[in-house]
């Protein structure tokens, strides 16, 4: 029986049909009454352990008066409840599923159309130095010898190292195969395609990086700066989400950027403890490292 099959079957027993608001708070308030019968076995099988004989029966049930009450609600509200299960198959697959362990080899570059001169380079090394300048304490990046970027301050009241947040836009490039910062400061924007060059690639996008990298910082100062965390806030993950889905990135699950932001923040606290070192970006296996020194 498919889940569009059980919605049907299901309807044809709804004793409050309708999709009023009285018809629709009835399946609801039956999902709650539900879930707690199902607590209430559950507490029967702890304090009487196999003498609940019928334990698994009765679990067996109340999922089923759940699935019931799930049907309900989607039909009064208009939804399928096949279309539900998809649509949740692939969220909970983009959080924990298939994101989370895919091969390097599944991993497409987006900029893999353009020419070699308008990509991301695949591996590079980038050079952070701290420096004292007229009292103001600055961050500089560099490769090959030459510098990249703005020197860069906390911009903030307290030293909070956000001066070396361009090791986010590294770790977006290592991790995602995306930063159009990254792409700005070494000269591969991909002036080929004009569309590409200003949508993606662009201030817009530009920007939203920039944004995402103050609120991730924001979220990782109030958690230690994710020391010791592997697992990251849905909510701000959904966050990152909604606000790449128009552009290229979009295309990266939520385990992508869970793995990424993890990543880019164990070398962020290597170069702010060491006040400096050498930054390893490493597009072919999707990852930062850090080498003291350099």
């Amino acid at each position: 029986m498919t889940f569009d099959e059980y919605q049907m079957k299901a309807e044809e027993t709804d004793q409050v049909p309708g999709s009023g608001d009285e018809q629709k708070i009835v399946p609801l308030l039956g999902l709650a009454g539900e879930a707690g019968q199902l607590l209430s076995e559950y507490k029967k099988f702890l304090r009487d352990g196999d003498a609940h004989r019928l334990f698994k029966e009765r679990v067996a049930e109340e999922l089923g008066d759940l699935l019931w009450y799930i049907s309900t609600v989607a039909t009064k509200f208009d939804l399928h409840l096949e279309d539900v299960a998809v649509g949740n198959i692939k969220k909970t697959h983009a959080r924990w599923g298939h994101g989370r362990s895919a091969t390097l080899e599944l991993f497409q570059f987006l900029d893999d159309a353009y020419p070699l001169a308008e990509r991301l380079p695949r591996y590079f090394e980038v050079q952070i130095s701290e420096t004292i300048e007229n009292g103001s304490v600055k961050m500089r990046a560099f490769t090959d010898g030459k510098q990249v970027g703005d020197a860069l301050t906390d911009n903030a009241y307290s030293s909070d190292g956000y001066r070396f947040h361009d090791i986010f836009h590294f770790g977006f490039a290592a991790g995602l195969g995306w930063s159009p910062v990254t792409r700005k400061t070494l000269g591969r924007k991909r002036k080929s395609n004009p569309k590409a060059d200003e949508v993606e690639d662009g201030g817009r996008a530009t920007a939203i990086e920039e944004g995402l990298s103050a609120i991730i910082f924001d979220y990782a100062k109030q958690h230690e700066f994710l020391e010791g965390i592997t697992t990251l806030d849905y909510d701000l993950l959904k966050l990152i989400k909604s606000n790449t889905r128009s552009l290229e990135v979009g295309c990266r699950s939520e385990c992508d950027w869970e793995r990424t932001i993890i990543n880019m923040y164990e070398v962020w606290r290597e170069v702010t403890r060491s006040k400096g070192g050498m930054v390893i970006v490493d597009l072919d296996n999707r990852r930062l490292s850090y080498k003291a020194g350099g």
